[in-house]
């Protein structure tokens, strides 16, 4: 399971430091790709392959599902961890989200997401109403 929270920087190069907590569950080789909210996620590859077996079955026809693919999958990247933990976030990604040197890098169950770290906390100020956000998990069963 992806959890936590963790603050790095990006050097020069693009290059960050995948968390060694996370990289345990990302395994060896894992695909970094345009988030939503104006971040990255990572998925492992096991996962990542899942996602697009199911993209593979969603109508073409279908304008949203083309867009969708496109822009999830046009940015995406296969990365592994050199030897200091690190992985090299493509120029396309890293300017996606909007990256500077602060990074925020939290593992969510089943992906892990990158965030620009003032990003990160305007996200966490302005769009969080615990009393909505509850009633919307009950509604769903959680």
């Amino acid at each position: 399971m992806l959890i936590g929270e963790y603050q790095h920087n990006i050097d020069s190069k693009g290059r960050v430091i995948v968390p060694s907590k996370l990289r345990e569950d990302l395994g060896d080789r894992f695909v970094v790709t345009r988030g939503l909210d104006s971040c990255l996620f990572i998925y492992p590859l096991d996962r990542w392959e899942a996602i697009v077996e199911k993209l593979k079955t969603l109508p073409l026809t279908d304008g949203d599902v083309r867009r969708f693919a496109r822009f999830f999958t046009s940015g995406a990247a296969q990365c592994e961890c050199d030897t200091q933990g690190r992985i090299l976030i493509p120029s396309v990604l890293r300017q996606y989200a909007g990256l500077s040197k602060n990074i925020v890098t939290i593992g969510v169950v089943d992906r892990v997401e990158i965030w620009d770290s003032q990003k990160w906390q305007d996200y966490n100020e302005g769009a969080f109403d615990g009393d909505a956000l509850a009633g919307k998990m009950a509604s769903l069963g959680i």
